[in-house]
């Protein structure tokens, strides 16, 4: 994300997305000129800006559009603003719902006033949506497929063989033959989406390179590595590792109240869980195969009596800083390396 700088914004459009119908609230400054709803298509969305045009003293650089992050349900409006170079502003629900105090009521009318609101509020401080390249967002398509894929198959595999020794062997052999075929569909079309991926990364040199540097830290696998990739926007949208760490759930934050309330430190549960799980996984085979973290582990619970899941979240952030290091610096993981 960018931000907007010097510019002066005086025109502030609040969308509100489903999947059928996108609520708009623009505002002039601090007053509401109205509100409408059309239907989240292409020539709708066309018909709908031409209108806009229309307004006194009306200008694309001049106007912010603003959207809660809603999945692919948004990219027919992201898409067509991005090709008219309009000034977009993505952001989480929660965080535009805390940013406006104390809130009754919701409908989709409300919530693209809310909107609007909240892009009027922030004015110029506002950080602007960068679209992510094409090939990027192909990776994260297949890495959402790749995703269910995955859980489907557990989800018909794991009953199958928990079926054995609990269910009449007739039944449960009966059972795995019905669903053979559809376990092995299953397997042939991970198999592809997995072989899309690495071909995909691979035609371009800039990805290619992310995920050599990325995957040289010891324990960190090309699917980690290609999350964060994806998660990060290629390090454009989260450049630092505090920045990820927050983003992953894995920076403590103080919970403390005057003298009474005097708690221990602790993650927040907003958190990209996803990312999270991947890098658990990621310490924890660390903390099974790296010396270094091996003895940082057992130095930590067994000797400073601290708690495992404590050092384990540090282990994660570890690894996470490895990661920044490499990419920052274009320079492969080296386990020899000495700080001078």
């Amino acid at each position: 994300m960018k931000n907007k700088g010097q510019r002066k914004n005086s025109f502030f459009v609040g969308v509100d997305v489903s999947k059928n119908t996108l609520d708009i609230a623009i505002m002039n400054n601090q007053t509401l000129l109205g509100h409408t709803q059309i239907q989240n298509e292409p020539t709708e969305i066309q018909r709908f800006v031409r209108e806009l045009k229309e307004l006194k003293n009306f200008t694309f650089q001049k106007c912010v559009f603003g959207l809660e992050f809603t999945g692919i349900y948004g990219n027919h409006i992201l898409g067509y603003l991005t090709e008219l170079k309009a000034n977009i502003v993505q952001q989480s629900a929660i965080h535009i719902k805390n940013s406006l105090g104390t809130l009754r009521g919701k409908t989709d009318k409300l919530d693209a006033i809310r909107i609007a609101k909240y892009l009027s509020k922030e004015g110029d401080a506002l950080c602007l949506w960068e679209p992510k390249r094409k090939i990027i967002q192909q990776l994260a398509s297949l890495s959402t497929l790749r995703s269910r894929l995955l859980t489907t198959s557990l989800l018909i595999k794991t009953p199958l063989r928990e079926d054995s020794g609990f269910v009449i062997r007739e039944i449960s052999e009966l059972n795995k033959s019905i669903c053979s075929e559809t376990i092995s569909a299953l397997k042939s079309a991970l198999s592809k989406v997995e072989s899309q991926i690495k071909t995909v990364f691979e035609s371009d040199s800039r990805l290619n390179q992310l995920m050599q540097l990325i995957t040289s830290v010891p324990c960190i696998g090309p699917v980690t590595a290609l999350q964060i990739i994806i998660s990060t926007n290629e390090f454009k949208d989260i450049n630092s590792p505090k920045k990820f760490a927050c983003y992953a759930g894995i920076a403590p934050f103080p919970h403390t109240s005057g003298t009474s309330l005097n708690r221990r430190s602790r993650v927040s549960k907003m958190a990209n869980k996803k990312m999270k799980a991947l890098i658990h996984v990621c310490a924890l085979s660390a903390k099974r195969y790296t010396p270094e973290i091996i003895t940082y582990y057992k130095r930590k619970t067994e000797i400073e009596g601290k708690h495992k899941m404590l050092v384990l979240n540090a282990i994660r952030f570890k690894l996470i800083n490895r990661v920044f290091a490499c990419v920052n610096n274009n320079t492969p993981y080296d386990s020899d390396y000495v700080r001078s």
